[in-house]
């Protein structure tokens, strides 16, 4: 029997630093060809652009599939399923499959469908692996539990109330095999080993906390745990969200993301990238906005510039030149809970 192709789920929530993790994954490949597919929320594929080329021979950009018709762990059936069968139909099969989720999504229904019969003969979860913004989560802003706010908890017992991000980061910690705290490089050391401490007080046996900035894993340590995720439901099941038999053979997924909402905004070149990005923060903070994420045409400059932000932390860097048909323009998705002034927002970001 054919040896089973290895899929590593990652997962985090908004701005962990998924695709940083991965970007560094395929240029650190050792000539191991690796297929992607990756779960964007909002009409603007960031992710998909961010990663493109950056493999070159060992990620073409054939090899990177985009799932934008909702959340992975909603649309299995009808988007994940297709996309997998797929890639598993091409005559040169990869030696490892990576599936980025939207920061929106529970691993565990994506775990599951490992077992449809399409894919279960073929393919295997090798491990499931939770990015983590160190310094996001020390500030308490994405979980409720962490040692920063059990202390504010005292002074205000409103604190105590559970949102629906801690949820998802509840749930997301829940499933991980291999816990990423990123952006360490903004905390202080014994934060980081509290934080890296506390997480696997939080995580099941055996799993890995490991401590990064920039996503830098080295890919021996990323891919090939050999966990066999898909056999081992039963002690990494969801904390807060519930499923019901639709009377057949199949789990229907409950889960509801109305809360949150995304749009984007179309602009004209910038000229000065830094007090671009300065205005950017200072929308943010005043909308309360989770994610910007896109590209800018700078004037004057070949290059297109990639913009990203979680909170009013945003960082930039120049990917690639403009092709020659492609519009000099900015582009940038805004991601948010529900009730975003999309109106007020954009112009903002015009002024």
């Amino acid at each position: 029997m054919a040896q089973k192709i290895p899929a590593t789920i990652v997962t985090g929530f908004l701005g962990s630093g998924k695709t940083t993790l991965i970007r560094h994954m395929l240029t650190h490949a050792n000539g191991k060809r690796i297929a992607l597919i990756i779960n964007e929320f909002g009409d603007l594929g960031v992710d998909g652009e961010i990663l493109k080329g950056c493999g070159d021979e060992t990620c073409t950009e054939d090899d990177i599939m985009e799932l934008s018709n909702g959340c992975i762990c909603c649309t299995v059936a009808d988007d994940f399923i297709p996309t997998m069968e797929k890639l598993l139909a091409r005559d040169v099969k990869p030696d490892h499959i990576v599936i980025e989720t939207s920061g929106l999504a529970l691993p565990q229904p994506l775990v599951r469908a490992f077992n449809w019969p399409e894919i279960s003969t073929q393919v295997t979860v090798d491990g499931v692996v939770t990015v983590v913004d160190g310094k996001a989560v020390t500030e308490g802003r994405f979980a409720h539990n962490v040692a920063a706010v059990d202390a504010q908890r005292q002074l205000d017992e409103n604190l105590d109330h559970e949102t629906p991000l801690s949820e998802l980061f509840e749930d997301q910690i829940a499933c991980a095999d291999m816990i990423v705290v990123n952006k360490t490089d903004l905390l202080e050391g014994a934060q980081a080993e509290s934080l890296v401490a506390q997480l696997g007080r939080e995580s099941r046996d055996s799993v890995q906390v490991i401590k990064t900035s920039m996503g830098a894993l080295p890919v021996d340590v990323l891919l090939g745990q050999g966990i066999g995720a898909e056999n081992d439901l039963s002690s990494r099941h969801e904390v807060h969200h519930h499923h019901h038999e639709d009377g057949g053979d199949q789990v229907v997924h409950v889960h509801d993301h109305d809360e949150f909402e995304s749009f984007v905004v179309t602009l004209p070149e910038i000229s000065d990238p830094v007090a671009f990005a300065q205005k950017a923060a200072d929308v943010i903070r005043d909308h309360d906005i989770l994610r910007l994420k896109g590209f800018a045409a700078v004037a004057g400059k070949p290059m297109r510039l990639t913009l990203q932000a979680v909170g009013p932390r945003i960082d930039s860097y120049f990917d690639r030149p403009f092709s020659a048909n492609e519009p000099r323009e900015t582009r940038l998705v805004v991601i948010g809970q529900a009730g975003l002034n999309q109106a007020v927002i954009t112009e903002a970001l015009q002024e």
